[in-house]
């Protein structure tokens, strides 16, 4: 019995899957919630927990995170631990390395003036607002006005209850970058404005468009 592995099987000749040769294809997806937390519970058997850790919570955290990346958070977080001198390895310490994990570290070394502060708060605050106003919008978990890897500012992290790694136009996300690209009113008494959204109006556009364009989501053009 021969088997092999692929991560782009789309390229793979079709000779090579004809009848009598790789002709069964087993598809070993992501895992789910439930697989995750399973997967968890191996790989933090090699650290001590706190005796209030829940590794669901932790799972719910991670939509998306494959085998690897789940080995990779334990001991991201295992890390994380070890530098604040804690003799066990707590929630918070998986919240740090996922956030390391997915948006990069944090560039405390930029530092913004006041102003350039309020704005960034202004902006962020409403990405929050927006996503809990929204319906189906998943909780917001942190928000944060620290810049992580290359990124030009920091948007709300939320909690996804559901296991999805991707939006789908007119889903809850796109609603909330389609409306939360201006920023908000600043409560200063004088008035700014700010190229800040610029990302969020650009992606906002394109879904826009996306959505009346390739879907067919509009009266007009057909539902």
């Amino acid at each position: 019995m021969l088997l092999a592995a692929t991560n782009r099987p789309e390229i793979l000749d079709p000779a090579l899957l004809r009848a009598g040769r790789f002709d069964r294809q087993v598809l070993v997806d992501r895992p789910d919630r439930k697989g995750r937390e399973e997967i968890l519970a191996v790989h933090v058997k090699k650290v001590k927990l706190a005796p209030d850790m829940r590794l669901d919570h932790i799972a719910a955290l991670t939509p998306g995170f494959t085998g690897a990346d789940l080995a990779n958070l334990v001991n991201e977080a295992a890390l994380v631990a070890t530098r604040r001198g804690a003799a066990d390895v707590g929630t918070d310490d998986f919240n740090v390395a996922i956030e390391r994990i997915v948006a990069g570290l944090e560039k405390k070394n930029r530092l913004l003036n006041p102003r350039e502060r309020e704005i960034v708060a202004h902006h962020e605050l409403g990405h929050a607002l927006v996503a809990s106003a929204l319906p189906g919008c998943d909780p917001v978990h942190k928000i944060s006005i620290i810049r992580a890897g290359s990124a030009p500012s920091a948007t709300p992290s939320s909690v996804p209850p559901r296991t999805a790694t991707s939006c789908r136009a007119g889903s809850s996300r796109t609603r909330w970058r389609c409306c939360s690209a201006a920023e908000p009113p600043s409560t200063s008494s004088t008035e700014h404005f700010s190229t800040g959204a610029a990302d969020d109006l650009s992606k906002a556009t394109d879904i826009a468009r996306s959505m009346v364009a390739r879907f067919g989501m509009d009266e007009g053009s057909g539902r």
